[in-house]
């Protein structure tokens, strides 16, 4: 089955250059090359040190319309670099949504380096989530897909999607997702999550190290647990050992909280493990995520 949504318009590097052309002149002028896309956004590599972000179906111009709004203010106070905003599109001729210009973040796709060598990430990433993880103010966004909310919305598809895998040890798997859905609710105030914080989203830099968090397009609000899931999306043993203690040393996080996650982190490994034929990295991560949450 294919997870990679097929783009609604062609985005052109003419068609960016007019955009920016019409409403950022100053940056008009500077260097312009295709550096990929993702879900939900092609993106543009501008001068050495920035990039262009554009929706590629009409889904994602809420999503950028959240990130403009929301994410400068958030963002402002982390230590790491982050895809913020730092210019602000709107639709033009030829094109129909929000758009953004970002800093460029030197280093590598996480979801390109090994496991093992994500190690030295992890106490930033901790360190990153103590300080995003802010209580969420009135009219913060809510996840159009049940993120940061209970997990027991996703049961039914999740043991769909385990029954479908052909060499999964589903019993063992079910075990641990009961155990996350008996665990207490999220009762306290909603937090900031950023969504999605898979390693595809994380920019290593030499050894490692974490040069940056990028694509907040499913930022919203709710249970930290989301987020926390990327214990064991990210990382293997020694890494979620480290990523783990550095974070409770930040901040209190209880038994209940990371049962939760670890359920998260099986909902999005057995999503991608399930959907990602079209997505060979994506489909390792799915398996090597269903792995790690029977490690511990």
């Amino acid at each position: 089955m294919a997870v990679l949504p097929r783009a609604e318009i062609d985005i052109p590097p003419s068609l960016v250059v007019s955009l920016l052309a019409d409403q950022h002149p100053d940056l008009a002028d500077r260097a312009l090359r295709p550096a990929g896309h993702g879900w939900d956004n092609e993106l543009f590599r501008l001068g050495p040190d920035l990039v262009v972000r554009l929706p590629r179906r009409q889904v994602a111009d809420a999503l950028m319309v959240a990130e403009q709004q929301w994410l400068p203010v958030i963002t402002a106070r982390l230590a790491v670099p982050t895809s913020a905003p730092l210019r602000c599109g709107v639709p033009g001729p030829g094109y129909p949504w929000h758009w953004s210009v970002s800093r460029w973040i030197e280093g590598e796709s996480g979801i390109t380096v090994p496991r093992a060598r994500r190690l030295p990430a992890a106490r930033p990433l901790a360190r990153f989530l103590a300080e995003f993880q802010q209580p969420a103010p009135p009219g913060a966004p809510v996840s159009p897909v049940g993120r940061g909310g209970p997990l027991a919305a996703r049961d039914d598809v999740l043991r769909d999607r385990l029954a479908s895998l052909p060499n999964a040890p589903e019993g063992l798997l079910l075990r641990v997702w009961d155990e996350a859905l008996a665990a207490p609710a999220w009762t306290r105030p909603d937090l900031w999550l950023h969504g999605d914080l898979h390693p595809a989203n994380l920019v290593l830099g030499p050894g490692g190290v974490l040069a940056g968090v990028v694509d907040f397009g499913d930022l919203c609000s709710g249970d930290p647990a989301t987020d926390l899931a990327a214990a064991w999306l990210v990382f293997d043993a020694a890494g979620r050992s480290v990523f783990r203690t550095e974070l409770e040393a930040l901040r209190p996080v209880d038994a209940a909280t990371w049962a939760r996650a670890r359920g998260w982190a099986m909902s999005m490994g057995s999503a991608l493990a399930a959907s990602s034929d079209d997505a060979p990295e994506f489909l390792a991560l799915g398996l090597e995520v269903l792995s790690a949450v029977l490690e511990d």
